[in-house]
């Protein structure tokens, strides 16, 4: 008997290490990017993850509004949430090999969600998604052009469902998803 809960134990220690090992493979290398600082007119940096992530969500929590509520709904499974910007003064002040080792990063098992190319200013956007089973476990967002490079990584389950009701509210852009026809629209507040 004593082997056997022995046996449970390391199984389910086993199966957590895998699991919080998978999340973590939704978090994006930015090392690539680390020497564009020096060449960049303006740079953006953003590292919320641990006890700001979780400052974030007892703060959202406590506000007493609805969408507050609905967007610390939201965020409560996050693990991190990552941006990346730069700004150049000139066209083409970076490589783009750079950008190139970012999106090369996005492969299994991420999934491509979108793909934008535009011929002016050479832009291109690129949306993953990352699943782990039925759960959304992280997004990744690359956008570039002849001047700019924009990275987002965002890490953990994410309510697409729950993000498409706050659009157009707290500064969350509208989005527009196509509902079944059998389904009746709510009106908009």
């Amino acid at each position: 008997m004593r082997s056997l809960k022995y046996t449970l134990v390391l199984f389910l220690f086993t199966l957590v290490t895998v699991t919080a090992g998978r999340a973590q493979d939704a978090r994006i290398d930015f090392d690539r990017l680390n020497g564009l600082e020096t060449k960049a007119r303006d740079v953006v940096e953003v590292n919320i993850d641990g006890k700001l992530l979780d400052l974030a969500k007892r703060v959202t929590v406590k506000v007493d509004d609805v969408n507050a509520k609905k967007v610390a709904q939201a965020i409560s499974g996050l693990k991190g949430i990552y941006v990346r910007a730069y700004r150049f003064e000139n066209e083409n002040e970076y490589n783009l090999a750079d950008v190139d080792a970012i999106r090369s990063q996005l492969s299994s098992p991420w999934e491509k969600l979108a793909n934008v190319r535009s011929k002016k200013n050479n832009q291109k956007v690129d949306v993953y998604t990352m699943f782990t089973g039925d759960l959304m476990s992280g997004v990744a967002v690359v956008i570039s052009d002849s001047k700019s490079i924009a990275v987002v990584n965002i890490i953990g389950p994410i309510d697409i469902e729950l993000l498409t009701e706050l659009g157009g509210k707290l500064s969350i852009p509208q989005i527009e998803i196509e509902n079944d026809k059998s389904t009746p629209v709510k009106p908009k507040d």
